[in-house]
Formats: C-alpha cells, structure tokens, sequence
C-alpha cells in the first residue's frame, strides 16, 4: 500500500524552546515541528548537544527574519572543569591532559579582566564552521586539524559565580559568534591548569530569556491532549524577535505599493535605520529600510499574519 503523504499546515511564528540535553539544535527543531505539523521551520543558530537554554524556533512566515536573531548578542552560563582539557573542550571529548589545580576563587577573579570586552578567538575544530563545505568537526573526527583564523568577539559581562574545588561557574554576555568552549579554555590556559566546559546553559538570546521557554515535555503533553492545533498557542507572533526596532504603521494605499516592492514615504518615520510595518488595520506586514531619500524601502515581506 502506498504510503499515504503527510500535509503539513502552514503555520507562523516562533517558539521558544528550552532545549533539551543531549539533543542537536536541528533534532530539537524537528521534534517541535513535527509537533506542530508546520510546513516549514529553522532555527536561529546551533547549540551543541551537551548544551542546554534558549532557542528560538521560526517557523512560517518568521523563518524570513531568523538571521536577526542568528546575529543578535547571547548570555549563558558555564560550569568550568579546572585541571583537564579535552578535544572537544566540552565533557564529550577525550581527555587530553590532566593537570594539578592549585587555583581558587581569587586566582580565577584575577584572569578574567582579560577576557572582557573585544578579544579575539580560534573556533574549535569541534565546531560547525566550514572548510571547502566540509564542517570542520568531520575534519576533526577524521583526525585532521587545518589553521582556522582568529575572530574578534566581544564579551560584554564576564562574572565568577561560584568557586568551589575543581569546578567554577560563570556568567557571559557575549556577541554572536562567540564559542564558550573556546573561552573556557583560554581561562584554563591563563589559570596555568587547563580546563573544558562541563556543563552550559543559554540563558539569554536576543530579546528573550529562559522565562519566556517551554520545555520539550510541556509541548508533548499539550499535543497529546490536543493535537497539532494545540500547540498553536505556543506561538509568538513572527516580529517577537524586532520588537526593538521602530514600528511604522501604513495606510491602505502605502501597503498596496509597498507590499508589491515599492518604496513608500510614512509619517514619523526615523532619517535610517531598519523598520517594522504594519498594515492600515495593525497586522505586521514586514522590514523596510529607510533610503537616503527618506522612503521605506521594502526588504523582506509578510502577505498575511
């Protein structure tokens, strides 16, 4: 018998996801989906496995605005395993060396200030990046290393937590691009002992916090009591992630034009910068850039919300 082909339901919005230990940010995203039956989905950057915390899921119409929150500042925290590096720099690698820990609280205090603000980073080997469209982490399994180019990062807010033994907890505020790991195993480095991250937990990205999350579980008992519409109500509208962004508001006429790619002049608009729209009856409608000669350009656009 032929199988019969699932339709999915085109569906928009985002969801905020606690995710899960151990689960890969795309095996997360398509768990919800296939909750959801959403037509189509992304997600707004990788955490790794080992990772847990925030992550927004675009599904819809908000899949069109994802590189914003791609490209938006991230906070975490990090549990640090002093005395070991690893070749993943996380708890997943094989131990590469083992190293007496003679650091405290006060000697981790005195590292930091050195870490603060713009610095700049190798990314692992262990890492998405690609080379010649291979990732560099099945370069990296293979057994091969090849010279990756320092980034220039910047971190915001660099605190020691708590200090106890051969573990230490941080809190980062960081720009997109920034790999923990790495971070981590610089401090080991400066503290002369080594270290990996042992555990890490996305508390903050972009505009939204772990208070705004659902977890995997919550969405699986709501979908087990009412089926994909249910988990609907999960949904934040697609424009969650701009709500910083100034907000225009069209007449009817304006978004005929500007809604079939035409620039269009608004009352109260800024003199630059990126704009949200909304339709004359308040419906979010798309982006739009403000031009040189005060018009909002179109640049990526909604039909219906």
């Amino acid at each position: 018998m032929a199988q019969v082909k699932r339709i999915r339901r085109n569906v928009s919005g985002i969801i905020l996801l606690d995710k899960p230990l151990g689960f890969t940010s795309n095996a997360a995203l398509q768990k919800v989906r296939w909750l959801l039956n959403a037509e189509k989905a992304g997600h707004t950057g990788s955490l790794d496995p080992l990772a847990t915390g925030v992550l927004p899921l675009c599904f819809g119409e908000a899949t069109k605005f994802s590189q914003y929150l791609l490209d938006s500042d991230k906070s975490y925290e990090t549990v640090m395993q002093l005395g070991k590096t690893t070749t993943t720099a996380d708890a997943e690698g094989d131990v590469l060396q083992t190293r007496p820990v003679t650091v405290g609280r006060a000697d981790i205090e005195a590292v930091l200030p050195a870490f603060r603000g713009q610095i700049s980073q190798i990314p692992p080997m262990y890492s998405a990046l690609k080379r010649d469209g291979q990732p560099l982490y099945k370069l990296a399994r293979a057994g091969e290393v090849v010279e990756r180019e320092a980034r220039s990062v910047t971190i915001a807010r660099l605190e020691l937590l708590e200090s106890e033994g051969e573990t230490a907890r941080l809190s980062v505020d960081c720009t997109k691009g920034t790999y923990i790991r790495t971070l981590v195993e610089d401090i080991g480095e400066a503290l002369g002992c080594g270290a990996y991250v042992a555990q890490l937990r996305r508390t903050q990205a972009g505009p939204f916090s772990l208070a705004q999350t659902v977890t995997l579980e919550e969405l699986e008992q709501v979908h087990a009591d009412g089926g994909n519409e249910a988990v609907d109500r999960f949904l934040m509208p697609s424009d969650s992630g701009l709500q910083h962004w100034p907000l225009l508001q069209f007449s009817e006429h304006s978004s005929f034009y500007w809604l079939h790619g035409q620039p269009v002049r608004a009352p109260d608009a800024p003199q630059f910068g990126m704009v949200r729209v909304q339709d004359h009856e308040g419906r979010f409608i798309g982006i739009g850039e403000v031009s040189e000669d005060g018009r909002i350009a179109p640049r990526r656009l909604i039909r219906s919300e």
